[in-house]
């Protein structure tokens, strides 16, 4: 019942005011952009936490020399944990719990759920999120996640003993709004792979045990968010894991990498939408924001799917700081249009009326972001910030 209504609610919203394709950048005129943004501007906490804030630092020089990796066996099929099918928009916790599972752990999805996502409404936890949880629900465990992967580490790390879990592209059974691209973000639990078939094996919350998935479908999928991974080991796994990752065991060698990468797509298909935005992504992690907001201007302008910014965040934080706010406000408006109750575009929403000069509808939009996600330390501290109660 509960997920009849929300499909309802979407297809009528769909009608009665449709989101319509992700909006192209104005022309931006230069003159019109604050040379510096001025400092009782901005938060003095960013609205949601970079890569570079959560993943805890490792000095570089604890990496272990590096040797010819052996050949890969033809096929690996690590056990499985116990498979669990998603509750309404759970994928992610659902992935995490299995992901746990396979060390022992003994919860659920919805003691995930509890923690990161107590509405069970809300659309999207982002991998900052499920990286929290591990880390501070299953400390005996280690866990990290980088950009930039491809099919050979994926298997690298499976046939270590090591599943891997990715978030990736998919496309939906089913339309919920007229036009609707059918386009959403999911999560999936690589457990093994083979060459032979050319496949993962993998655990899908959403669909079912062990499928198989095709490398090349993999990583097109997987592309449209930036090939992020996910790694949890036990601790006396992880000379492995630094072997394995090799230079993208340091975060900012791995994004530079990714970078790299992304603009090596772009000069062989200057048309390749996922590119510019993967590329604005890896910008943002380096604070080079004037450049990363002109990565996304070009995505934008070839186009991406509807529900792109209801999970992936970094252009909302290169708008932010480039001084952009009228394109912040109007990217904020067209994912609210589609999922009203994402605790980040209300976020942004607010902090954009806010240097627009709204106060008052500011406080608004922070507390719808309060209300999508009681948890979200940044919905706190964003009414915190403007002095106003939830």
């Amino acid at each position: 019942m509960a997920w009849g209504y929300i499909q309802a609610e979407a297809y009528l919203r769909g009608v009665i005011d449709p989101a319509g394709p992700v909006p192209t950048a104005r022309p931006t005129n230069p003159a019109d952009l604050p040379s510096t943004p001025q400092p009782d501007q901005l938060p003095t906490h960013q609205p949601t936490p970079t890569l570079a804030e959560l993943t805890p630092t490792i000095p570089i020089e604890t990496i272990l020399p590096t040797t010819t990796p052996a050949p890969l066996p033809e096929s690996v099929i690590l056990e499985p944990p116990a498979w669990q099918r998603q509750d309404i928009n759970n994928c992610g916790p659902a992935t995490l719990a299995m992901y746990l599972n396979y060390y022992g752990w003994e919860g659920d999805q919805f003691d995930i759920q509890a923690v990161i996502k107590p509405e069970r409404a809300d659309r999207n936890v982002n991998i900052e999120e499920l990286a929290y949880f591990a880390w501070n629900y299953a400390g005996w465990l280690n866990l990290t996640y980088r950009v930039g992967g491809d099919i050979e580490l994926m298997k690298t790390f499976i046939a270590s003993g090591i599943p891997v879990m990715i978030e990736e592209g998919d496309r939906l059974a089913e339309s919920y709004w007229p036009d609707d691209d059918m386009w959403a973000g999911h999560f999936l639990l690589l457990t093994g792979y083979d060459d032979n078939e050319g496949v993962f094996i993998a655990q899908d919350s959403f669909r079912q045990p062990d499928l198989k998935v095709a490398y090349a479908d993999t990583d097109y999928r997987w592309k449209h968010f930036n090939r992020v991974f996910i790694v949890a080991y036990l601790p006396d796994q992880e000379a492995a894991v630094q072997s394995i990752l090799g230079d993208d065991w340091d975060v900012s060698t791995n994004r530079q990498q990714a970078l790299e990468t992304a603009q090596a797509e772009i000069d062989a298909d200057p048309n390749d939408a996922l590119a510019w935005f993967n590329l604005g992504s890896n910008l943002v992690y380096f604070e080079r924001y004037e450049e990363a907001a002109e990565a996304y201007d070009q995505a934008r302008s070839i186009g991406l799917p509807q529900r792109m910014f209801r999970y992936q965040f970094g252009a909302f934080h290169a708008y932010f700081h480039s001084g952009r706010y009228d394109e912040l406000l109007a990217l904020a408006e067209h994912t609210l249009q589609i999922t009203p109750n994402l605790e980040e575009a209300n976020l942004w929403k607010g902090w954009a009326l806010y240097n627009l000069g709204n106060n008052q509808g500011a406080i608004e939009f922070f507390r719808n972001a309060y209300w999508a996600n009681p948890n979200s330390v940044d919905a706190q501290y964003a009414l915190e910030f403007m002095g106003a109660a939830p």
